[in-house]
């Protein structure tokens, strides 16, 4: 049920605050330690920022897509990397379980990612499986009351500190589709789980991604998402909670081209060339013009198709029509960004070079820009004869 507006607002200022006063002034400390400060993680806690999407009945806000979108957009606001501590468990680390997991299992696990007290990560992606998540070649195996899973997941976010992970593993080896695919709850510290080291990335330090390695890994059956009857139901289960998680993405995108503008703007007013502030010159004004109006396209659109999921509007070439559209844009307006500050915008110290590589990412994460264009063709196609 959604938030009374009174309340709603509330909670997007209260975020809004935390950003600027406790995250922003914290940005270039997490980017040289590539760590966010385990006493800033214990307020996202207290803010319920893990638990924005839990039902209330699990602990968690139980917002709806329009209600996260706004929370997600305050939160994009500072370095990405906070986003990270809590983006997979208001994702994909806690909506498969919402939409597929057994009452047991719900009960078991939603309190906790809702608290902050389990972490979650989302293990899909493959070294030979990426765009084509269809095509995953991790293994599980029945014996007895176990499935054994052997593999290797690249790319996780978060796995290095995750206390549960959702596993995408092939129960059928007959059918080489999504159809053969089924998701696994597997917890940490079993034995043959194992993780690689974190990952050197261009950006988004503070936000971590390792390997996840199984050996003979004895998972029980109870442990399959959906429980039985899960079995085979993994990948599509993991596809539900796409448009949501585009949406999420594209929220993100607004925050964050939100910031690189102010960023802009305010050094446009600051800096002098010529005896005059640079922001007098019209090319430097033509620039800042582009990025407010992409800004503004990427909030509408993205806030329209939110809204249109909470109606029940299947969504799904507007998810990806705004995924592409916002993570594209904001790459344009971080460039812009830099070549309004100059030489500053390629010294570290400033926010906008930071924020340039911590944006290249999005064009990459919830399915890549390609393959948006590939779905949102798609969708307009459907009933179409050839």
């Amino acid at each position: 049920m959604p938030l009374d507006a009174s309340t709603m607002d509330q909670l997007v200022d209260a975020v809004s605050r935390f950003v600027r006063q406790r995250c922003i002034p914290l940005e270039e400390q997490v980017s040289e330690e590539d760590k966010v400060p385990d006493d800033l993680v214990e307020e996202m806690k207290v803010l319920g920022l893990f638990g924005l999407t839990v039902p209330e009945e699990y602990g968690g806000l139980g917002l709806n897509t329009e209600e996260e979108a706004r929370v997600v957009s305050a939160l994009g606001y500072t370095a990405p990397a906070f986003r990270s501590v809590c983006g997979t468990n208001i994702g994909i680390g806690s909506q498969g379980l919402i939409n597929a997991g057994t009452p047991e299992q719900k009960r078991k696990y939603l309190p906790g990612i809702a608290s902050g007290e389990i972490i979650t990560s989302f293990a899909l992606t493959e070294p030979e499986a990426g765009s084509d998540a269809a095509g995953l070649r991790t293994s599980a195996k029945r014996d007895g009351n176990d499935w054994v899973l052997n593999g290797t997941k690249r790319y996780i976010t978060n796995a290095n500190v995750a206390h549960l992970l959702t596993v995408m593993a092939r129960t059928n080896l007959n059918n080489k589709g999504g159809g053969g695919i089924s998701a696994f709850l597997v917890e940490r510290g079993i034995p043959g789980l194992r993780f690689g080291k974190p990952e050197k990335k261009m950006g988004q330090q503070g936000a971590h991604i390792c390997d996840v390695i199984f050996e003979d890994c004895r998972v029980p059956a109870s442990q399959m998402m959906g429980g039985e009857a899960g079995e085979g139901m993994g990948f599509r289960s993991a596809m539900r909670t796409l448009d949501r998680g585009r949406l999420h993405v594209a929220a993100l995108c607004v925050g964050m081209a939100e910031r690189l503008i102010d960023e802009s703007v305010r050094y446009a007013a600051e800096r002098k060339q010529f005896g005059q502030a640079i922001a007098t010159f019209q090319l430097v004004q033509a620039m800042l013009a582009d990025s407010q109006t992409e800004s503004y396209a990427m909030r509408s659109m993205m806030m329209d198709a939110a809204r249109r999921r909470d109606t029940g509007e299947d969504v799904t070439m507007l998810a990806s029509c705004c995924k592409l559209f916002c993570s594209e844009a904001l790459g344009r307006i971080a460039d812009r960004a830099v070549q309004i500050h100059g030489g500053a915008g390629y010294i570290r110290s400033y926010a906008v070079e930071r924020f340039y590589r911590d944006v290249r990412i999005v064009r990459l994460y919830e399915g890549t820009s390609q393959i948006q264009q590939l779905i949102i063709a798609r969708e307009m196609l459907k009933g179409v004869k050839a």
